[in-house]
């Protein structure tokens, strides 16, 4: 049930989205080790102002019940990082991530939660 939730000042076309919902989608799978079916990536416009400056910037959050640590976390802000600078040119040092564990009993899915 990973959830990676990205939002950004950078505009982006439609087709944009697609890879960058997709590419974070698989970034998320393959970092936590769970399988891509159970993954929800979002990305969503936002109005931003990062060291008192405009510009390109964005904010992921990035939740999962287990399979968040240390060595995850470090390979998921990495390889965001890098997708961010190539695809959307937003410098590394304009990018923040959030990593939250969830309890399965906080996380509600279909009609009921995981715990």
């Amino acid at each position: 049930m990973p959830l990676i939730k990205m939002e950004t000042s950078v505009t982006l076309s439609e087709e944009e989205q697609e890879v960058i919902v997709s590419a974070l989608s698989k970034i998320a799978a393959e970092a936590i080790g769970k399988p891509e079916a159970y993954v929800m990536a979002l990305v969503s416009p936002a109005t931003m102002s990062m060291a008192g400056a405009k510009g390109p910037a964005a904010f992921l959050d990035v939740r999962s019940i287990g399979g968040l640590n240390q060595r995850v976390n470090r390979e998921i802000s990495k390889r965001v990082a890098d997708l961010l600078g190539e695809r959307l040119e937003i410098p590394a040092d304009r990018v923040y991530i959030g990593f939250t564990s969830v309890q399965g009993v906080d996380w509600g899915y279909n009609g009921s939660t995981f715990g």
